[in-house]
């Protein structure tokens, strides 16, 4: 939906609200056009029902009002005295329609000095229990995520089985463009397989004012440009269900490009504006290695992985030969490491050659290793359209991007003729930004080399903090890994551990507790 449809849709809502409370606020002492008012409406209501102000804040934020409006129609049933199980049951039921029955059919008693506190055990539970899920949601929504890290393409830097932060903050929080949905899950409600959110009615894309810009180098956490689900409510035989940007799969990755880079892959190395990309320390850039041992030295293998740091994604090239081993994971420094090995005969850097299927922009020219060089598009700048430069820039234009009227741009191609919702066109202005994102496991990452530029719109955050860590391989105790507990994603030097800090505040506070509760039991 465009913001005019919005706001027609939000004005319908009004003259909905009026026609069926009308006769509630001149029952409450206030005058029939207060109902009507945009906003001043709800503010009243909130003095009606006995709440605070600030209430009306929350039934405009998204998701919080879905938890919100049933809060409010029950509240205003219980001001006119509507406060048994079965008008609790019709105002949810029939989503606050009921309302109209009671405005219409019903001699309105307004109840001003009602009891605001729940007369049972079970309502007082449920009362708290709707408050905690609006914290949680709003602080879910808009300041902190928590996130797990599912894949290896960020090895070394972020760790499978890292439970991270996600701040929504520091880039701004985008405000959910799908209105209807569960409150703090993703894409599908848990164990059941299906949708958790209604792709109708759809916000136009929002931002929140964010404490800094995307840097070149921050890992970075966004929806998957691409991503369709494939694995419920889709038919046998389709192609999948086209997800709403906000609830398209969550990845992570570096942003080695931002907008208006020009950049460029050469033999395994990020080149920007024709210079190498300086990555942080605490990036740990891998790629795949030949190692090649000569049979006859043994070689402790087991221990050797474990000094490396590696688990798994060590293979025999040739398992008939059996003399040279593949390490699809490894860092310089592992390599160095390796040529010193006694029965390690040669340490070779794998890099792709020739042509990779499946690379952007597929047009049959570069591999992983060896790519670009390609313009990042800036929001405002202007490019020239050809058929050449069409196939960088036909996902932006179909895809990411609407044309005025809000819909999706018809992009047709004739020959060497463009037209553009109709009219021939000979370059494209862009309308946001974009940035290009990849994994620090270079050959075991599926990113932007793949499928694209990330949209501004994709972004969801910024991972700050890795409160926990576990490692599946582990035994006992082991299964955490300690040192990266409490740990910052960012930052100067080597990853440090605060958890041993977070303990020692920890046990002062209920130390303090304790001596606190003792002092007052002796004065008493």
């Amino acid at each position: 939906m465009t913001l005019y449809q919005w706001f027609v849709f939000f004005l319908f809502i009004q003259i909905v609200h009026f026609l069926g409370t009308w006769k509630l606020y001149v029952a409450a002492g206030r005058k029939a056009w207060e109902a009507g008012i945009p906003v001043y409406n709800a503010i009243v209501l909130m003095k009606i029902i006995g709440r605070p102000t600030w209430w009306t804040l929350l039934l405009f934020i998204p998701i919080i009002n879905l938890i919100m409006f049933p809060v409010i129609w029950i509240e205003t049933l219980r001001s006119f005295g509507k406060k048994s199980n079965l008008d609790t049951f019709l105002g949810i039921a029939t989503f606050g329609l009921y309302i109209y029955y009671v405005n219409y059919t019903q001699k309105l008693t307004y109840v001003a000095e009602r009891n605001l506190n729940s007369e049972n055990k079970a309502a007082s539970t449920l009362s708290s229990l709707l408050f905690a899920i609006i914290v949680a949601t709003l602080v879910h929504t808009y300041f902190v995520q928590p996130y797990t890290i599912p894949t290896s393409s960020l090895e070394k830097s972020l760790l499978i089985g890292d439970f991270l932060f996600v701040s929504k903050i520091n880039y701004g929080a985008r405000v959910p463009m799908t209105t209807i949905a569960m409150p703090m899950v993703h894409d599908s409600i848990p164990f059941a397989k299906t949708k958790s959110y209604l792709s109708w009615p759809e916000l136009p894309y929002l931002r929140m004012p964010g404490i800094e810009e995307i840097n070149r180098t921050d890992i970075v956490v966004f929806n998957w440009p691409v991503d369709t689900v494939h694995y419920f409510f889709e038919p046998k035989g389709t192609p999948g269900v086209i997800k709403p940007v906000d609830k398209k799969s969550n990845y992570v990755k570096r942003c080695v490009g931002v907008p208006g880079d020009s950049l460029s892959i050469k033999d395994g190395l990020v080149y920007i504006d024709g210079k190498v990309l300086q990555l942080p320390e605490r990036a740990k850039p891998q790629f795949s290695y030949s190692v090649a041992i000569d049979g006859k030295t043994p070689i402790d293998f087991e221990y050797l992985l474990k000094d490396l740091d590696i688990t798994d994604q060590v293979y025999f090239k040739n398992n008939d030969k059996r003399d040279t081993l593949l390490f699809r994971a490894l860092t310089a420094a592992g390599a160095a490491r390796l040529k010193n090995v006694p029965g390690i005969t040669d340490v070779k850097q794998e890099i792709s050659t020739g042509i990779e299927d499946g690379i952007f922009p597929n047009i049959n020219k570069w591999n992983r290793d060896n790519f670009g060089p390609i313009y990042i598009p800036k929001k405002g700048t202007t490019v020239a359209l050809t058929t050449e430069t069409l196939p960088f820039y036909k996902r932006i234009i179909t895809d990411y991007e609407m044309n005025d009227d809000g819909n999706k741009n018809d992009l047709k191609v004739t020959g060497n003729e463009i037209r553009l919702n109709g009219a021939i066109v000979k370059n494209y202005t862009f309308k946001q930004n974009y940035y290009w994102m990849m994994g620090d496991n270079r050959h075991n990452s599926e990113d932007s080399r793949y499928w694209g530029y990330v949209p501004e719109n994709h972004i969801v955050g910024k991972p700050v903090f890795i409160w926990m860590s576990w490692d599946t391989n582990g035994k006992g105790l082991n299964k955490v890994r300690w040192d990266r507990v409490f740990t910052t994603v960012s930052g100067e030097g080597q990853p440090q551990s605060y958890f041993k800090y977070f303990l020692f505040f920890l046990a002062a506070y209920f130390l303090g507790e304790f001596l606190w509760k003792k002092s007052r039991a002796k004065k008493n």
